[in-house]
């Protein structure tokens, strides 16, 4: 996956077990973002700050969908606890997290392991990709403020 490719389209459910596709927001800025696990000290932070953003962010025209390998009633208990406004969507399968080549080889702890890599794509109304935020140019606590200093939502 690279800038100027197409977003490939998917199908996954949502906090509330309601199938969403990407394909329902064509016509939108898309800010879609994979991330490794709820209620983790990084992914917390990098939620909240899109919700604290959100506001400005769909005043622009723009939807921001969150996904990662956790289950529907784990997002839906993330999203209760943490007031977030947008769309989170479950990825148990890891479908879509290796259609997005996000599921990478990490180093924790000196331990190293499979897992969800934090990357934020930005995706314009026609469904391309028109930017790739990973760790090297965000970080999880201000990945919202990354995205508007951007210029995306312009």
């Amino acid at each position: 996956m690279k800038i100027g490719d197409k977003a490939p389209d998917f199908t996954l459910p949502d906090k509330d077990g309601k199938e969403v596709s990407l394909s329902d927001y064509k016509g939108k800025k898309i800010i879609l973002y994979f991330y490794p696990k709820d209620n983790t000290p990084g992914c917390t932070k990098q939620a909240c700050n899109f919700r604290d953003n959100y506001p400005q962010i769909t005043e622009k025209g723009a939807e921001v969908i969150g996904i990662s390998k956790d289950g529907v009633k784990s997002h839906s208990n993330f999203a209760a606890k943490h007031e977030l406004p947008f769309i989170l969507l479950s990825d148990k399968d890891l479908e879509v997290i290796k259609m997005y080549d996000v599921w990478k080889e990490k180093k924790m702890f000196g331990k190293t392991s499979m897992g969800v890599v934090r990357t934020t794509f930005l995706i314009d109304e026609e469904g391309t990709i028109i930017d790739i935020m990973d760790g090297k140019r965000m970080k999880s606590t201000t990945n919202a403020d990354d995205v508007i200093k951007s210029g995306f939502l312009e």
